[in-house]
């Protein structure tokens, strides 16, 4: 393979694509990286980086789905490149359900079971599928990989697995299956590189952004999340609910006539920050309207007690915390919250150094304290080049 090869990732989301070109190595190198924002409504947008320079162009666009997005990526790389230089296309897909635990090579049976997976996810499935058919359709001879979310926590005991339903509705495949398991995955491996035996301890990953759970791992491996059978489950978010009594699905259908498609969009769509306080979904917003606004204050309280809860909750299922790493957009850059998420819980061991917290410093707790708190910026796009890497390797061995 030329020292010119080259692989794309593509990390879809709901109404958005971010991408990044990668140069193979034994580390890849980014090369650039961007994102098309507000697919389907009139101002789309598109912006690339340059890795090397910092340079950022920006331009608007017409984007009418995700499939519309696979031609804009395809027509900007080829004004850059030679698609001939593409090893392969690196593709992020939330759920692998019951039988993808590892990166899969897209071939026409994978594609046909991710298919049949779409209800599981219809938030993600099917746009991610748009953009890999897109790809395929246009290149019909470069490799794809499929790179699931789900597969960090494949490891996750049974009975953390296990949903308190009738027992033959996990043969179907309904389990809690967790996700964010690329950002996991990538976390882990960096407190490997910078923490060495700590890694291997007991740790909790809270990946804190648009979409927030947290991780409990032990030896290495998934011992539980928050997230569940949906991403929907687990910590309130920007505009998921997290977890919910399932007695409310009867009580808005009864008093609201609200059909199963209103709640999943309200669960989704409108609930979690953005339902609480009425204003926003960013926490950035909140923060500076809390004072004067008691709902982006209550916003605010709810988000850091409920994330206060889930690092009680998995400091018991692991018999003690060593390390905590806060991650995500929220996690990464909101000393506040994390200060009072963390307050309180001296009892754990852990003990915020407020001045290395207020300066985002990589550890933040006091130096005395026996829980190491830290700040580490996720990089998934990274982690699917790693793993697409890794499954094209493999074929060539």
């Amino acid at each position: 393979m030329s020292s010119k090869s080259f692989i794309l990732t593509i990390n879809a989301g709901s109404s958005s694509v971010k991408f990044a070109l990668f140069r193979v190595g034994q580390t890849p190198e980014r090369v650039f990286s961007g994102k098309i924002e507000r697919i389907g409504l009139p101002d789309s947008a598109l912006t690339v980086t340059d890795a090397a320079s910092g340079r950022t162009e920006r331009e608007q666009i017409t984007a009418a789905d995700h499939a519309a997005c696979a031609g804009l990526l395809i027509e900007r790389l080829e004004r850059k490149m030679s698609a001939a230089d593409i090893v392969a296309v690196g593709h992020r897909v939330v759920h692998g359900g019951p039988r993808y635990s590892e990166p899969q090579r897209v071939i026409p049976e994978v594609l046909a079971e991710l298919s049949r997976l779409s209800p599981y996810d219809p938030e993600h499935l099917p746009s991610e599928l748009g953009l890999i058919e897109a790809f395929g359709q246009k290149f019909p001879g470069l490799p794809q990989v499929a790179c699931f979310d789900t597969a960090f926590h494949r490891d996750m005991p049974r009975v953390a697995r296990l949903l308190p339903i009738p027992r033959r509705y996990e043969a179907e495949g309904l389990r809690r299956y967790g996700f964010h398991g690329l950002s996991y995955e990538f976390l882990l491996d960096e407190l490997r590189r910078i923490g060495g035996a700590a890694a291997d301890g007991r740790v909790i990953l809270a990946h804190l952004g648009n979409g927030a759970s947290m991780a409990a791992v032990r030896g290495g491996k998934s011992f539980d999340t928050t997230m569940g059978f949906t991403p929907a489950a687990g910590l309130p978010m920007s505009t998921r609910s997290g977890d919910l009594d399932p007695g409310i699905v009867a009580y808005l259908a009864n008093t609201e006539n609200m059909t199963v498609e209103q709640f999943h969009e309200m669960v989704n769509s409108r609930s979690g920050l953005l339902g609480v306080s009425e204003t926003s979904s960013d926490v950035r917003d909140l923060l500076a309207r809390e004072q004067n606004d008691p709902r982006a204050a209550e916003a605010i309280a709810l988000f850091c007690y409920q994330a206060k809860k889930w690092l009680g909750a998995y400091a018991a299922a692991l018999g003690g915390l060593d390390t905590l790493v806060f991650a995500g957009g929220i996690g990464e850059n909101s000393p506040e919250v994390r200060a009072r998420i963390c307050e309180g819980l001296e009892f754990l061991g852990i003990e915020l150094d407020s001045a290395r917290n207020s300066a985002n410093e990589a550890i933040i707790s006091k130096a005395s304290g026996p829980v190491a708190v830290r700040v580490i910026r996720t990089d998934e796009e990274i982690q699917i080049a790693k793993s697409a890497w890794k499954v094209m390797a493999a074929a060539i061995a």
